[in-house]
């Protein structure tokens, strides 16, 4: 097994930058206990200057296994970063008939209801009235009708679930963890960048320092500094498939009972849709829209109407709102020569699943699987892996817009007209419609897939993609008898009442 980089610059600090510290000076460590080598050394080099992103406040359960990683217990990192618990994430407003349906996370105690789901799902889809609502037959919505936190459930229930938090206290963790295990934070501003072909010979900083190392870690943002800029990579724009490239977020008051709320809520408006989620401290609201559809002034005089129309004291004064531009794609090659790109510096989907984090990770820890298999053709698995993760959550943000049926604006219209559907999504819409067995279409195109199963039956039936035609008055009793089990695997997984 090939040791780690012996040095390592990551330039660009916020949370990319530092969750990369924080994982690499973790691997470097465990890698240490048998190493007689020195340990490598890792720097991480921030702009005082440039603000980071700093908006995105949700996760998927991937994140779990990160702090696992670190061995960082949930309660310490929770408590700094104001954090609360997530169960899925509420899609509302988002057909013309303004039904929302939860996107649940998926765990052992949903075995015995997920096959009557997908069941009814499918009998709906030839005609048959059944419910097809996956609130009423996974543990994860009831959690969150009832209010139960998942720290109330035994661990051996194996029960996912996500995060809310601070994403700013957040990077303020990550880098006093990073400090701690020996990571040198340097101060400082790139002036220029000195490469041959695809790698990096140094960095000049604009004092005259030059940095010079094995490894060096774009963690620059959507600028690019090394990837972008210095090395030329080609980026794959997504904006033919997403269109979404603005956002505004504004915070607000925090709920009465935050810790209650376990999901994030996702609400369609004219232009694109609203985040909205509930911290200890706060709630983080956001708007996420099209440019082409509407302007910054348009997109926050909205949203700040969204609030105002739930509690016209709870929105914190015009001046916080906070406008931001989004480059929608990824670049094609994120590892190549001695530079490796993580974050938005590698490329960018809309947080509508909160997956900036996941690929965040994701790449880390594949990065290091590669780097140490010293197989000759470990760069280009990289490469094609990341690609795969980021065309395959492509595939699955792009459903939400496609899938919809509202036409009430421009925005929405051509999310319907005009969107490029990827090639995954169209075989999937097409066995779909056409009533074949969607169970083998899924297995076929599993290669190109992020989301599996019960997430892609969660959002055509919670959009509503059936035909019109159904055979007799809705069943009842799949869905009581899906409650009554939901219930009683919660009671018998409860540990306390939290």
């Amino acid at each position: 097994m090939k040791a780690l980089p012996q040095d390592i610059v990551i330039v660009g600090g916020g949370t990319a930058g530092w969750m990369s510290a924080c994982y690499l000076a973790r691997a470097i460590e465990l890698n240490q206990a048998n190493a007689k080598a020195p340990a490598p050394q890792i720097t991480l080099l921030e702009s005082a200057d440039i603000s980071t992103v700093g908006v995105g406040e949700g996760s998927t359960p991937y994140l779990r296994f990160f702090f696992d990683y670190l061995g960082v217990t949930e309660s310490a990192w929770m408590q700094h970063c104001n954090a609360t618990y997530k169960m899925g994430i509420s899609f509302e407003k988002w057909t013309s008939a303004g039904d929302s349906y939860f996107h649940p996370f998926f765990s052992a105690l949903d075995m015995s209801t997920a096959d009557m789901y997908f069941n009814a799902v499918n009998r709906r889809r030839h005609g048959h009235a059944e419910d097809v609502n996956p609130s009423h037959y996974f543990t994860a919505a009831h959690m969150v009708n009832e209010g139960i936190s998942p720290q109330t459930i035994s661990s051996s229930a194996n029960l996912d679930y996500a995060y809310h938090f601070d994403a700013g206290l957040l990077g303020d963790f990550l880098k006093k963890y990073a400090k701690q295990k020996g990571v040198s934070h340097k101060i400082g501003t790139v002036q220029s960048v000195a490469t041959t072909g695809q790698r990096i010979n140094h960095i000049v900083l604009s004092d005259g320092e030059i940095l010079n190392a094995e490894l060096f870690v774009d963690c620059s943002g959507f600028r690019g500094l090394l990837g972008k800029q210095a090395l030329a990579r080609p980026f794959s724009s997504y904006a033919d498939t997403l269109f979404n490239d603005a956002a505004v977020a504004i915070p607000s008051a925090a709920l009465a009972k935050p810790t209650k709320a376990l999901q994030t809520r996702s609400i369609a408006l004219k232009h694109g849709w609203q985040w909205h989620i509930p911290l200890t401290n706060r709630t983080g609201n956001g708007y996420v829209y099209s440019s082409a559809f509407c302007t910054a002034s348009q997109a926050e005089d909205e949203l700040r109407q969204q609030l105002t129309q739930h509690d016209s004291s709870a929105v914190i004064p015009q001046q916080d709102a906070r406008h931001l531009t989004m480059q929608v794609g990824r670049l094609s090659e994120h590892w190549q020569g001695n530079c490796l790109c993580i974050g938005l510096s590698q490329g960018f989907i809309e947080p509508l699943e909160a997956t900036a984090l996941l690929l965040v990770q994701y790449a880390l820890h594949h990065f290091v699987d590669c780097w140490q298999s010293e197989s000759a053709q470990r760069i280009s698995h990289y490469n094609t892996e990341m690609n795969r993760m980021f065309d395959g959550i492509r595939d699955y943000i792009a459903a939400h817009y496609y899938l919809t049926t509202r036409t009430d604006t421009p925005y929405w219209k051509a999310c319907q007209s005009e969107l490029v559907v990827p090639d995954t999504l169209a075989y999937l819409l097409e066995a779909w419609d056409k009533g074949a067995d969607f169970e083998q279409a899924l297995n076929e195109v599993d290669n190109k897939l992020v989301y599996l199963r019960p997430s892609w039956y969660c959002i055509f039936a919670g959009m509503q993609r059936f035909s019109s035609i159904t055979n007799g008055t809705a069943r009842t009793l799949d869905n009581t008898q899906a409650l009554n089990i939901m219930a009683q695997s919660i009671n018998n997984a409860r540990i306390s009442e939290g």
